[in-house]
């Protein structure tokens, strides 16, 4: 008898795929996404309830499916248009993404051809030029060729791998845990992503004091890492949230390494401005740091989501993350995977729009786009500096604009903000900056017209 496997005794006639044909369907996703690319975009909110939403879109999951062309409509009429757009000139809330046509048109690409980018064996040629990319950042931070990393989801992301990365760096040169647990040291400004890392690292935070500017300083460091000795790194700023502040790179970095402290800079947003001539002198000192986030989703014209997580010595971060297991045994571990660079294992190739565009438009192009940017917050700072109704709080250092209505309680301009937003006019969002409410601009859009912003504000008298 033979010991070979035997086929079933009866196939069927003509086999079918299990999905049927579902070449109209491509057609049909693919026609919308290539209008949607070139759609005309409004700043209007349009976040509606789930009972709403459910009321017109009724059943979508069925047992037996409502059918392309129905699931297609219901995303069309219902689903997309209670979504904000993150592209308009006008949406200037939080950090908007301003993605590139190219990368959007490539970010349909890269979904369709499906790539395992987490392993070089599976992914080589989108890992490649991924890297491509990522050498043209750490170009620009001065790093050495050996240096690199790979695109995760979000800062979130990065900033937690990052400072994994940190910890069970000093674990091992400082000889294991300390007893009373690590420390990591950053400002009241440092984005809460840092904050929610530490909680999953499960080390405390040290608060450092800033300056009169906003600013983390060698100064202020040094006082605290002379009575923190377990601190294993500390958290840089180039361009936070808020302000769009840029720390004082140069000297934090000084004052870190003299003591065998990490420096991980989180330039999420403001990163993107290591690109232009004008304010490149704000990150002097970058150079020396150990790790570094950008998000390309922020201020690089990408799609989400895409962060770019960035070592000085990736093989620290090797010793970190590689993953460990009999199916992972015949890996390469020679090769460049970025598996083993964060917390992660499968990934899809989340860099490759980022690329796809600037091998597109050139570096000069996107070095263009970032000025043109900064000199839209610097027009409309000027502006709001000469007015008799408005005040500049801080004086812009990147591209975010913080000012206040003099007079206005935080209810006036929770008003002002919400009607803006509705008629579609402007998205603009109040904060909160040393306990006062005053509102926030935030310029990533080269398309945004700063005569036109100048005009809204003077709604605000």
């Amino acid at each position: 008898m033979s010991n070979q496997i035997q086929p079933p005794e009866s196939q069927p006639a003509e086999s079918h795929p299990i999905w049927g044909d579902e070449s109209a369907t491509v057609e049909l996703a693919a026609d919308w996404a290539a209008r949607r690319v070139v759609r005309h975009t409004d700043p209007l909110t349009t976040a509606r309830s789930a009972t709403a939403l459910a009321a017109d879109a009724g059943p979508t999951i069925t047992a037996s499916g409502i059918g392309a062309e129905a699931a297609l409509s219901v995303f069309d009429r219902v689903l997309e248009p209670a979504t904000r757009s993150q592209e308009d000139p006008l949406n200037l809330a939080y950090i908007a993404a301003a993605p590139t046509r190219a990368a959007v048109a490539f970010d349909l690409v890269t979904s369709a051809a499906n790539i395992f980018a987490g392993l070089w064996e599976a992914g080589a040629g989108a890992i490649y030029a991924e890297n491509e990319a990522l050498a043209w950042i750490t170009g620009m931070l001065g790093w050495p060729e050996s240096s690199g990393g790979c695109f995760v989801a979000g800062g979130t992301s990065g900033n937690l791998s990052a400072l994994m990365t940190a910890r069970e760096t000093a674990k091992a040169r400082r000889g294991g845990r300390p007893a009373g647990g690590w420390q990591l040291a950053c400002t009241a400004n440092a984005h809460s992503s840092i904050r929610s890392a530490a909680k999953a690292l499960d080390v405390d935070v040290v608060e450092v004091p800033m300056d009169a500017r906003g600013h983390l300083t060698g100064v202020a460091l040094r006082a605290v890492l002379e009575r923190s000795p377990d601190v294993f790194a500390v958290v840089a700023s180039a361009g936070t949230t808020n302000e769009g502040i840029v720390d004082d790179l140069a000297d934090v970095a000084a004052v870190a390494h003299e003591f065998g402290v990490w420096v991980h800079v989180d330039g999420a947003y403001g990163g993107a401005g290591l690109a232009a001539p004008s304010v490149r002198a704000l990150f002097d000192g970058i150079e020396s740091a150990d790790s570094f986030i950008v998000d390309p989703h922020k201020w690089l014209f990408a799609p989400y989501d895409c962060c770019a997580l960035l070592y000085r010595e990736p093989a620290l971060a090797r010793a970190t993350h590689s993953q460990h297991a009999s199916y992972l045994d015949h890996i390469d571990r020679e090769s460049w995977n970025p598996s083993e660079l964060a917390l992660h294992l499968s990934r899809r190739a989340r860099g490759l729009p980022l690329w796809f565009s600037l091998a597109t438009h050139g570096t000069d192009r996107y070095r263009d786009a970032i000025e043109r940017s900064l000199d839209t917050s610097r027009t409309v700072a000027a502006a709001i500096r000469a007015s008799d109704h408005l005040r500049l709080v801080r004086e812009p250092e990147l591209s975010v604009v913080v000012f206040d209505r003099p007079g206005w309680q935080p209810a006036d301009y929770e008003l002002w903000s919400h009607a803006t937003a509705l008629e579609g006019t402007m998205l603009c969002v109040p904060t909160t900056l040393d306990g006062a409410t005053v509102l926030r601009l935030a310029f990533v859009n080269p398309e945004t017209d700063a005569a036109r912003v100048i005009e809204i504000l003077e709604t605000l008298r």
